[in-house]
């Protein structure tokens, strides 16, 4: 019974994620979660616009900086509403901001959003550390949230997809893209440095804006 009313609540969970304008949605169980006994993962995933993309040419624009915050803000609108629309049927919820720093690791939030996405079957991850979605590449930004509800994921994980392309790589003006291929068990920093992409960013960009993203490396990547 307790099963049937989970996958009941799931699709309703979805159907209302859906309804709110985000891209898709997934589901997952996440025991290296640091969450206690809330190991249920939701992933959400909201496409960003392809022509504002479009007009990052050598450095991002202020139209691009502005959707990204923007896209972010809406995100995490998103994730309280679902931790809400949880806690009114009994469940409890943590959510992970979609840009948020820990305090001591600055290149890495609460929970990993790609890692939650990629077990939700929504898609990979590609050479430029980017999440690739199965449908719209490296054109999103996620959020993830967890709960004590049980979800089960409700599709395949797809294959990695780079083979072989290097056009972030050759893109890439930090070269903090290193050129590995992602695989299960790799560090990030095994194929990409955080650290010399924000350092670049903060020298090159600071007048597009306080914190500022990049974006080349997106808008090179042929799947979207």
């Amino acid at each position: 019974m307790e099963t049937n009313k989970s996958e009941v609540l799931q699709e309703e969970l979805k159907k209302f994620l859906l309804s709110k304008g985000v891209s898709d949605v997934g589901f997952c169980k996440a025991e290296n979660a640091d969450t206690g006994n809330l190991q249920y993962a939701i992933s959400i995933v909201v496409k960003l616009s392809d022509a504002i993309i479009e007009e990052i040419s050598e450095e991002p624009t202020p139209t691009y900086f502005n959707h990204y915050r923007t896209v972010n803000a809406f995100i995490d609108r998103c994730l309280l509403e679902a931790g809400l629309f949880l806690e009114s049927r009994g469940y409890n919820y943590i959510t992970v901001a979609s840009s948020q720093s820990m305090p001591g690791t600055p290149f890495n939030g609460r929970y990993s959003h790609k890692e939650a996405a990629r077990k939700s079957g929504l898609g990979t991850i590609g050479k430029n550390s980017l999440f690739l979605h199965k449908k719209y590449g490296a054109r999103v930004r996620l959020g993830t949230i967890f709960t004590d509800c049980p979800l089960e994921r409700d599709c395949e994980m797809p294959e990695d997809i780079c083979n072989g392309c290097n056009l972030c790589v050759r893109s890439c003006p930090s070269g903090a893209i290193l050129g590995g291929e992602w695989h299960e068990g790799v560090k990030r920093e095994e194929i990409f440095s955080p650290a010399v992409c924000s350092d670049y960013m903060k020298k090159k960009f600071h007048h597009i804006g306080r914190g500022v993203v990049c974006g080349i490396c997106m808008k090179v990547c042929p799947h979207h």
